[in-house]
């Protein structure tokens, strides 16, 4: 029997909001293919246990609130300082709006205390981890978790649709100015996923689903974050070494968004 293929052998990677949902899958995934993953959450409890199953020979865990760039400094200089260098970074810690939040009735400071995790945070991650992979000549990868809301805007949750689409906007520019380092910078883009994130019943879960099913091109198959995890390992590989600059929607051909999108659904 031929041995298992090791995509990512030998590489460090860290995973903001690694501590659970799409994070984890890929965290997960990551390890499967011989990387080492520093998971990097505010949710310690849940983080240390996702690293302890992993195993310390392939994953750890330390506290990071992407909001606070010192602390992504930190992250990474650890990484760097523990393991040599950093190849890849998926920024993948996000937030969903606390209310419906519709243009006529934004509440500002909830819409700040969103984009300063999902904008403002996703931007430090790449510009600090561009910087440490500039420092030590490493030819790296940096992937974002962006969302099909980003290019097809929705009935509600304003703010997290501007913020998705800015980190879009923020993938195509960094792409452009990190490739003369030979730095590759991509994001993925999930239709509804079920995650942490939702706080649904189990009812109201299947209810949704059934819906973005019925505008789904493709039948038959269920998006899981294993599914978006497959997409996220596709990025960071060298199966995508010539890939940069991109938004890869794993929506199974999503034709549009419901009336009434969920998209506490999509992210992490």
């Amino acid at each position: 029997m031929a041995e298992p293929v090791l995509k990512l052998d030998g590489k460090i990677s860290i995973i903001t909001g690694g501590a659970g949902g799409i994070g984890e899958a890929t965290a997960r995934l990551f390890a499967n293919h011989g990387a080492f993953v520093i998971i990097a959450d505010i949710q310690d409890e849940q983080g240390r246990q996702v690293a302890d199953s992993i195993g310390s020979q392939r994953c750890t865990y330390i506290h990071c609130d992407v909001a606070d760039e010192q602390q992504v400094i930190s992250a990474i200089n650890f990484t760097v300082d523990t393991y040599g260098r950093l190849d890849i970074m998926f920024s993948n810690a996000g937030k969903v709006s606390s209310s419906d939040q519709t243009v006529l009735d934004l509440d500002l400071p909830q819409f700040d205390s969103l984009f300063a995790v999902n904008c403002r945070g996703t931007a430090v991650c790449v510009k600090h981890a561009a910087r440490a992979m500039v420092e030590k000549s490493v030819r790296g990868c940096i992937i974002c978790t962006a969302s099909v809301a980003a290019s097809r805007g929705g009935s509600m949750r304003t703010d997290y649709v501007m913020a998705k689409h800015a980190v879009v906007g923020l993938v195509r520019s960094a792409s452009k100015q990190l490739g003369v380092h030979g730095i590759r910078v991509n994001c993925v883009s999930p239709s509804a996923v079920v995650t942490g994130l939702s706080k649904r019943t189990t009812e109201e879960t299947k209810k949704t689903m059934k819906v973005y099913e019925a505008l789904t091109s493709l039948k038959g198959i269920e998006l899981t974050v294993r599914r978006v995890a497959e997409a996220v390992l596709f990025l960071a590989s060298d199966d995508s070494s010539f890939i940069t600059g991109h938004d890869l929607a794993v929506d199974g051909g999503l034709q549009k968004l419901p009336d009434v999108d969920d998209v506490i659904m999509y992210n992490r």
